[in-house]
């Protein structure tokens, strides 16, 4: 049997490259066993005849079969299938039966997909949550600071920098810090990290081994919740009231725990305050259970109803918390930038994770943003911020009350990003997100954010990603989705 018999060989259709489509063909019929090891090609100009196609398209296939291992050139003689193709013969039936099994999935895998987080709100439905503004001041003094740091690139932009990230910015990111937050830290305990929830997982990894139990708040943050879970820990679900995590409810369920996972400031979902109380409770208890604490400070910058409160590090004085915060809230979610405040004991641990997770941080942004705080644009920008989100609140709250006070009770949050809206009458807050989702407004159900704590049916709503002339209109829909 002739070569030009041992395959189908077909002319190349329209519509992809005339070489990988010769390519493809020879080889499917090394694959399937027709071409044999050791067996002679056909000659380039021959091939090229047999297929209608330049001979320049065969020789380059057969460069690339040369180059990947299929074919083997001998001098003067030819182009010949690889002899040592010996496990093709083992391939052969999954070539053949595409549909064959496919290999067991670990089951790792399995648990990593029920852990699946919501779809990402639309950016473009309003009251998604974690949305932010930026006014022209800001748009403008950012483009400053950009043309500046691509003036200014050297080496360090070029090739890998230190993983805790730029210490110029580290540095401006402490001074900020002692500033606005009372946290106890120097530039060395600081790490540059690529948001809130990447310093989560960082200190999930350093701090924690399969089996060990963590307090959570219930309700909490889905995305930290899958973190610890994916990492093997035990999560005890710690009730939250007015006043924040209920210390002594965690210490009844699971004294021994060696994390505890709190946002102090501004609770996620239910937006309340940790009490001094509570705090000096929590802090009390770490210290005798030689555990640490996680403080997720992850909005701490708008608090609309006096100045912002005091972290809880800075009145540990730093021994026993972890401080993680996000510029991604401050400025913009897309600027993928937060960081992390940690022991000098642990530093080095800290950053060697994070080294392993993601080498370092972009150095162009960190520049940028590093020229942005430098010039006082940052804080500007806050100050700003704060009076504008407040006012959007406070339309979104009049709103709510004069449209929906009949069906839905409102809890005006002291700051943060998103307000809480209790459904009366023991509606599902699923089914109304639902509802509301095909109006075209994005609102979240908080009853999935409840693990053992008996769900309340509630709505959040963002108010800092859209303009206070938006919010009528975004409220007229949701009216229409609950009638």
């Amino acid at each position: 049997m002739s070569w030009a018999e041992v395959y189908p060989w077909r002319s190349p259709q329209a519509g992809a490259p005339v070489i990988r489509q010769v390519y493809d063909q020879v080889r499917g019929a090394i694959m399937s066993g027709a071409l044999k090891p050791g067996g002679r090609l056909p000659s380039s100009r021959d091939f090229a005849a047999r297929l209608g196609v330049a001979r320049a398209s065969v020789v380059a296939a057969y460069e690339q079969l040369l180059a990947e291992g299929y074919a083997a050139a001998r001098g003067g003689s030819g182009t010949y299938v690889s002899g040592d193709l010996s496990g093709v013969a083992e391939l052969r039936p999954a070539v053949v039966e595409p549909r064959s099994a496919p290999p067991s999935i670990p089951a790792r895998v399995r648990d990593l997909d029920e852990l699946a987080l919501p779809a990402p709100q639309s950016e473009a439905q309003l009251f998604a949550t974690g949305r932010t503004l930026l006014d022209a001041r800001a748009f403008d003094a950012w483009s400053r600071s950009t043309r500046r740091a691509l003036r200014t690139l050297g080496p360090v932009h070029f090739g890998y920098s230190d993983p805790r990230g730029d210490v110029g910015l580290r540095a401006a990111i402490a001074d900020y810090l002692r500033a606005a937050r009372g946290v106890t830290c120097s530039a060395d305990q600081v790490i540059v990290t690529a948001g809130a929830q990447h310093a989560v997982d960082i200190a999930v990894r350093v701090l924690l081994k399969p089996g060990d139990q963590v307090w959570m708040e219930d309700p909490g943050y889905l995305a930290t919740r899958h973190a610890l879970v994916s990492a093997g820990a035990e999560v005890a679900y710690v009730p939250v009231d007015r006043s924040g995590m209920v210390v002594a409810e965690g210490i009844a369920a699971a004294p021994a725990a060696r994390v505890a996972y709190v946002t102090a400031s501004h609770q996620y979902p239910l937006g309340v305050t940790l009490s001094m109380g509570r705090r000096l409770e929590l802090l009390a208890w770490a210290r005798e259970a030689d555990a640490w604490i996680i403080e997720d400070d992850y909005a701490s910058e708008f608090r609309y109803d006096g100045p912002p409160l005091a972290s809880l590090q800075g009145l540990d004085g730093g021994e026993r918390v972890i401080y993680v915060g996000t510029l991604n809230k401050a400025l913009f979610p897309g600027l993928r930038l937060g960081y992390v405040v940690v022991p000098t004991a642990l530093a080095g641990a800290f950053a060697n994770a994070r080294q392993l997770m993601d080498r370092q941080p972009p150095t162009l942004t960190q520049a940028i943003v590093l020229d942005f705080m430098r010039e006082g644009q940052f804080a500007g920008h806050i100050r700003r911020r704060r009076v504008a989100y407040k006012a959007q609140r406070d339309v979104l709250v009049a709103e709510l009350s004069a449209r929906l006070g009949d069906v839905m009770e409102v809890d005006v949050p002291d700051g943060g990003m998103h307000l809480i809206a209790y459904l009366k009458g023991g509606r599902s807050d699923l089914e109304v997100e639902a509802r509301a989702e095909a109006a075209g407004v994005s609102v979240r159900a908080i009853s999935r954010l409840y693990r053992q704590v008996a769900p309340r049916s509630g709505l959040m709503l963002g108010f800092t990603g859209f303009p206070a002339r938006a919010m009528a209109g975004g409220v007229a829909r949701l009216e229409k989705a609950l009638a």
